[in-house]
């Protein structure tokens, strides 16, 4: 740059002296409202290009742009080594310059310091670069028992500072938390299990969504049983229903006995040397189906001593619960047998003469009384 070096370095250090005097981050004009003149405020996304532009006029004879302290260009002379900033136009009405893929640390003032008749004049712009939200860290998925203290996190990065909202996705749909980075949760409840949404919002761009998931332990509720009545050698069925986290295991009792899942009937439950009853490929035996939340306890083909109050048995880790459901004769049973009996039964002549009671059974239709009186007995 030779012998012309000495008056650039008077005009960028009296630039730097101005520059140094006014508050970073206001755009500021010269005394002379007209000239020169640079741009708004400019703002520009994480990755774009920005585009700094100064008007002048015949007037100017030594034109600079410079960022803080550092010179990027003096006329057509390049002084920055960052390969991102190139001149755009150098003319008599606009000196502009172009800063490529902008970042962070690219905010801030730039000057445009102008020489013109040795009266040098400056104007300022200021950058602003906005970066899209973005979710940094946020808490893994977890589990607890029923009645915890639980608290999620989500911290976010972005120009603005995004907004961060936590909603519980529940069955019921999105229902509003909070507006804030922590969530916090005390003596949570089975209702507040599921998805978590974490939002980072800035209006930069669309916002950054993640999810939590929050399993919450309880102990089993049987929340579904029905006495169920079946005919001696039909297929009888007990249902017993219990809703729990972790899912619930299941057992069956008759006074002594229990049912196991095997297809199998031990009798004595505690004894080691116990008898298996049932049949294994099911044919006139008793089969326990488990799936999910649903137990059955299947009697493929039910007799007598088939009849009678079960005790269904829910458990998990932390709890355990019960309830009674009953296998009954039924009422379609005892008809078919009272009007199979009647139309095979005679009753002898002599029974009304010589004053003896013939059994209910017989004589009529409301049901098999089976302590009736008769000659068989």
């Amino acid at each position: 740059m030779g012998g012309s070096a000495a008056p650039w370095r008077g005009l960028v250090a009296l630039g730097l002296r101005l520059l140094f005097l006014v508050p970073a981050g206001v755009p500021v004009r010269s005394g002379d409202a007209a000239f020169p003149k640079a741009m708004d405020n400019v703002t520009v996304r994480q990755g774009e290009s920005a585009t700094l532009r100064c008007t002048v006029d015949d007037r100017v004879t030594r034109v600079a742009w410079l960022n803080r302290s550092t010179i990027l260009y003096a006329g057509n002379d390049k002084w920055s080594i960052d390969n991102r900033v190139v001149i755009l136009s150098n003319t008599k009405t606009q000196y502009s310059i172009k800063i490529h893929n902008v970042d962070v640390y690219d905010e801030g003032p730039y000057t445009c310091s102008v020489q013109t008749d040795n009266h040098p004049k400056t104007s300022r712009v200021h950058l602003i670069v906005q970066v899209p939200p973005q979710i940094i860290n946020i808490s893994s998925d977890i589990t607890v028992n029923e009645g915890s203290s639980v608290t999620l996190m989500c911290l976010a990065f972005g120009r603005p500072e995004p907004t961060v909202t936590w909603r519980h996705l529940s069955k019921k749909g999105r229902g509003f938390v909070s507006e804030d980075e922590y969530l916090e949760i005390t003596g949570i409840t089975r209702d507040q299990s599921g998805e978590y949404e974490c939002s980072a919002v800035n209006d930069v761009a669309a916002p950054d969504i993640r999810k939590v998931k929050v399993t919450v332990n309880y102990p089993p509720y049987i929340s579904n049983t029905k006495n169920t009545g079946a005919s001696v050698g039909q297929k009888g069925i007990l249902r017993c229903e219990a809703v729990a986290v972790p899912v619930a295991e299941f057992q069956w009792f008759k006074e002594d006995t229990r049912y196991l899942s095997e297809s199998k009937l031990l009798r004595g439950t505690t004894s080691s040397h116990a008898v298996p009853l049932g049949l294994a490929n099911g044919l006139d035996g008793v089969r326990i189906e488990n799936k999910g939340q649903m137990s059955t306890l299947t009697f493929f083909n039910v007799s007598e001593k088939d009849y009678g109050n079960y005790t269904c048995v829910a458990t998990n880790k932390l709890g355990i619960t019960n309830a009674s459901i009953i296998l009954y004769v039924s009422p379609q049973h005892w008809q078919a047998l009272e009007q199979c009996t009647m139309a095979a039964t005679r009753l002898p002549e002599q029974w009304p003469a010589s004053g003896y009671r013939a059994p209910s059974l017989l004589t009529s239709s409301s049901g098999f009384d089976k302590k009736a009186e008769g000659p068989w007995r």
